[in-house]
């Protein structure tokens, strides 16, 4: 059984940083892709980020150049380090594991956290 637990999240204002991290249990998580999405109140759920250790890492255009993806197999934990924060960034985040590909579609991945409440004050 697969777990993911986030954490990281809080009220910041504009401008400000954060770093969420998702622990993940389980004996395969150097071999899966994982992502970050968000929603926000009444929206659909976005892809925000992925890493996967051939591929790379790729972001959304809203978040490219400030929020930075990565991982530690070791501790089995993905990072999003996010960085001058917006007040449209308000979010609930997910972190996701996708056991087979990378991909910017939520549909792809097999695991979920529950999310973390990441809130942006103007």
């Amino acid at each position: 059984q697969v777990q993911l637990v986030e954490s990281g999240g809080g009220l910041v204002q504009a401008g400000g940083s954060l770093r969420l991290s998702c622990s993940v249990s389980g004996r395969f998580f150097g071999s899966y892709a994982m992502g970050w999405f968000r929603q926000a109140p009444g929206k659909e759920r976005e892809f925000v980020a992925a890493i996967q250790w051939l591929r790379g890492t790729m972001y959304a255009d809203s978040v490219k150049g400030r929020f930075t993806i990565s991982r530690d197999n070791a501790k089995t934990t993905a990072y999003l380090q996010m960085n001058s924060l917006k007040p449209e960034d308000t979010a609930v985040y997910y972190c996701a594991a996708d056991k087979t590909s990378w991909s910017r579609a939520a549909t792809s991945y097999d695991y979920w956290g529950q999310g973390t409440q990441v809130t942006v004050s103007s």
